[in-house]
């Protein structure tokens, strides 16, 4: 497990200053979707990270937002990459964007590193190891009271065509909580919530690289991690409700308008 969290660590640390090199020049943008962007930055540091997990771990399975899975269908590790969470923060020159590398091992969550490159800052955990900012132990706030709570959000590529479903728990959340933010990248979400600047985070349909580091890194801050409805969460098809665990219960009965 140390050799894989510190592997991880450092290609994160790479791909985010290769990451950096590209940040707020003029790029090429495709679309994979309608609002979903892909740009040379993301397939560049996808590779990067590819590469050196492969040399490492030549065993170990890779799934990459940019690249798919390969690797071993029957591998007990799977790394679970996402070269650039923030495309579309990064396509418009702010700042809120991430290189996240989690793992799983046997299908759970194990480990993570999300890296934001133009703040700085690295945080990193593993399963009964705790979770860490630039080296320094994080933990999920205190508050107790959902009315007291800050909360993020994000809405998924095909929103057009669920608005209405998004908007009726985005209504509650607001009326509920304290107030509600929308940031743009799922990874650094989760990871406000681990270092207790969110109290609470949810966000349908994402994709397991969205979420593979954050999870573990929300968890090992003494969070809590579920599904819609305080399901388990399932970390290959994310709905995902994340929180300081004190409020848990309240935010997950407002987001389902109770």
């Amino acid at each position: 497990m140390d050799e894989r969290l510190e592997l991880a660590r450092g290609l994160a640390g790479r791909a985010g200053d290769e990451l950096m090199r590209w940040f707020g020049r003029t790029l090429d943008v495709d679309r994979k979707g309608a609002v979903d962007l892909v740009t040379d930055a993301d397939r560049a540091a996808e590779a990067l990270i590819a590469r050196g997990l492969a040399d490492a771990f030549p065993d170990d399975a890779f799934l990459g937002e940019e690249t798919g899975r390969s690797g071993p269908a029957d591998a007990p590790w799977c790394w679970v990459v996402d070269p650039l969470d923030g495309t579309t923060n990064f396509v418009h020159g702010l700042p809120r964007f991430a290189v996240s590398i989690g793992a799983w091992f046997r299908g759970a969550p194990a480990l993570g590193v999300v890296v934001a490159p133009a703040e700085g800052h690295v945080y990193a955990g593993a399963t009964g190891r705790g979770a860490t900012r630039d080296g320094e132990p994080m933990r999920v706030s205190t508050t107790d009271a959902l009315g007291d709570s800050l909360l993020a959000t994000g809405f998924p590529y095909d929103r057009r065509d669920t608005v209405d479903a998004l908007l009726r728990p985005l209504r509650s959340a607001m009326l509920s909580g304290q107030g509600v933010r929308r940031m743009g990248a799922a990874a650094l979400d989760l990871v406000d919530v681990a270092r207790g600047a969110f109290d609470g985070y949810w966000e349908p349909r994402l994709s397991p690289w969205d979420v593979a580091a954050g999870v573990v890194l929300v968890r090992e801050a003494g969070g809590v991690v579920t599904g819609p409805g305080g399901r388990p969460f399932d970390p290959a098809r994310p709905d995902i409700v994340a929180s300081n665990g004190h409020i848990h219960a309240a935010l997950v009965s407002a987001l389902a308008c109770d």
